[in-house]
């Protein structure tokens, strides 16, 4: 009967766990019987801004991961597309982001062999990450990403724009071809490699970066409502690309981005029936669990900005369950992995967005754009064969410094200590380790000293005072009765509090004058298996001494 009893009480509690808050599948129909003429033409204005922003970062994060530009554009259009539909923010948009590629980078980077497969490997990855997103949100996992201290995210963020820099410098510099990729996996590696190979420089590509950012700087100092980004690479395409296309003196063989044309377009639907698919799971796992983690944080985190600013209230678990359908339609169309973009979502919003079809809208603006690229092959104007990568290696530089707050970090430095080391751990961690480890070393570090901290109990001994009431005993004063001691606790009497419970009773009870102890657990709390059996041990040991233990 007891095991009939908990068993129904266990399958209430599972029953009531997921019909709480329980995450909408379709929640964009709220928003259609409310639609009008209005709000469309915000949202398509909104739209229209965004997208060319988004497409020059869908090229820049593709050429960051080390793919082709089509795996960009096309997760920029279809994360844009179908994220909406079933995001919680109104202001969203999702595409891919600049920690996502060079997470995915530094992967490719240390298994070289994978990286010969991306047609194969890529869509099976960002398949998993969009089911492990998709799982996590019907189990209400992001709910719990508010345990992870800001101070990872700051410290990881930091230490993967220093890598985006400096692998960055490669392009800038025409060192491509002097630098392997597996050099280029961490920080240390990327230095050795650049400081071998800088006699090597190529001067060409240095002064296509360097007027491609001083226009860049242009644009943003005097016209700060324009789109800097989109607008220096058009910039830099039309008249340095014009000129490496032709083959016009010293910009000859100066690299370029290639266009890809209609068929790579196609449906790319992972193939999970041949033979070695659960080898590549297997060795992928790692790598997807990461990305997803790190795409839901992202968009939790930008989610909860937005919504400070626009009076929403946030819906994390439903964000992650976009995350998740994102990355599952970016799977089948060939794209690389999505995430939530702070900046073109405050784009989005600072442009006057109104609901969550401007989101939409963007994702077909930016599929028409795919298409205008793929036929620009048949013109024979195959418009990305005039992207010089070296102009958008500096532009991705530029775009990298905003990554770097400098507000952030300081507060993570100067708030506490644990706060401190999280920030500075993860940072080298990002450096000098893969970045799908070095985010769980940030993470594993923050959740110990949060347990470190949660799991210190307070004790303090009481007496009764002439009154007759209970007070704290002071460091000075003896106890009314030696042989009665009476221990008040307070606080978490979880797993992690045990041992340390336990120790502190036990060096009370080592006074020899003790022959009672009464243990009020008024105020404690959350206490489980480890600390009864705990406290199990510590009755029978007094009770082999001759010693007794009262709980109150």
């Amino acid at each position: 009967m007891k095991f009939l009893r908990t068993l129904t009480k266990t399958t209430r509690n599972v029953r009531a766990f997921f019909a709480a808050e329980q995450v909408v599948l379709a929640p964009f129909t709220r928003d259609i019987g409310s639609y009008d003429l209005e709000k469309f033409r915000h949202d398509a204005w909104s739209a229209a801004n965004v997208t060319v922003l988004a497409i020059a970062q869908g090229i820049a994060f593709a050429a960051i991961a080390g793919l082709p530009v089509v795996y960009g554009i096309i997760s920029t259009a279809v994360a844009a597309f179908v994220a909406p539909l079933f995001a919680g923010s109104r202001h969203t948009i999702l595409g891919p982001t600049n920690a996502t590629a060079f997470m995915l980078f530094s992967f490719f980077s240390v298994n070289p062999g994978m990286a010969d497969r991306p047609g194969e490997l890529v869509p099976l990855l960002v398949m998993m990450v969009g089911i492990i997103a998709t799982v996590g949100a019907l189990f209400r996992v992001a709910d719990l990403l508010q345990y992870i201290s800001r101070s990872v995210l700051v410290g990881y963020i930091s230490g993967a724009a220093v890598l985006i820099v400096a692998n960055q410098l490669k392009p800038l510099l025409g060192l491509d071809k002097q630098i392997g990729e597996a050099t280029s996996a961490t920080f240390v590696g990327l230095l050795f490699g650049l400081g071998k190979a800088l006699p090597h420089t190529h001067w060409v590509s240095v002064l296509i970066g360097g007027v491609t950012l001083v226009i860049f700087m242009a644009i943003r100092r005097w016209r700060p409502t324009w789109p800097a980004f989109a607008l220096s690479l058009l910039v830099a395409s039309v008249s340095f690309g014009s000129l490496i296309r032709h083959g016009v003196g010293p910009f000859k063989g100066e690299g370029t981005f290639t266009t890809f044309n209609f068929s790579d377009l196609m449906l790319k639907v992972p193939n999970l029936v041949r033979a070695d698919i659960f080898a590549d799971i297997s060795a992928l796992l790692s790598i997807a669990v990461a990305i997803a983690f790190l795409a839901s944080l992202e968009n939790t985190l930008m989610a909860k900005t937005l919504a400070s600013k626009t009076g929403d209230r946030p819906d994390v678990n439903q964000d992650m369950l976009a995350v998740g359908m994102a990355n599952l339609a970016s799977a089948i169309a060939g794209g690389m992995p999505a995430s939530g973009s702070l900046t073109r979502s405050m784009l989005n919003h600072e442009s006057g967005a109104r609901t969550r079809f401007a989101s939409l809208y963007s994702g077909i603006y930016t599929m028409a754009f795919a298409a205008l690229i793929a036929a620009s092959v048949g013109w024979g104007v195959p418009l990305i064969d005039y992207v010089p990568k070296s102009a958008l290696a500096a532009l991705v530089i530029a775009l990298s410094f905003s990554l770097f707050n400098l507000r952030n970090i300081r507060i993570c430095l100067r708030s506490t200590t644990d706060d401190a080391a999280v920030l500075a751990i993860t940072f080298i961690a990002t450096l000098m380790a893969p970045l799908h480890v070095a985010i769980f070393i940030g993470v594993a570090i923050s959740i110990t000293l949060f347990l470190r901290k949660a799991s210190r109990p307070f004790l303090t001994e009481y007496e009764f005072s002439e009154q007759g009431e209970l007070r704290e005993m002071g460091e000075k004063r003896q106890r009314p009765i030696p042989a009665i001691s009476i221990v008040h606790v307070e606080g978490d009497l979880f797993f992690g509090a045990a041992e340390l419970f336990r120790t502190q009773i036990q060096r009370t009870v080592s006074d020899p004058a003790i022959q009672v102890i009464i243990l009020r657990l008024k105020n404690a709390r959350h206490l489980d298996a480890t600390s009864v059996m705990a406290l199990e041990y510590l009755i029978l040991s007094m009770r082999g001494r001759g010693l007794h233990l009262i709980v109150s």
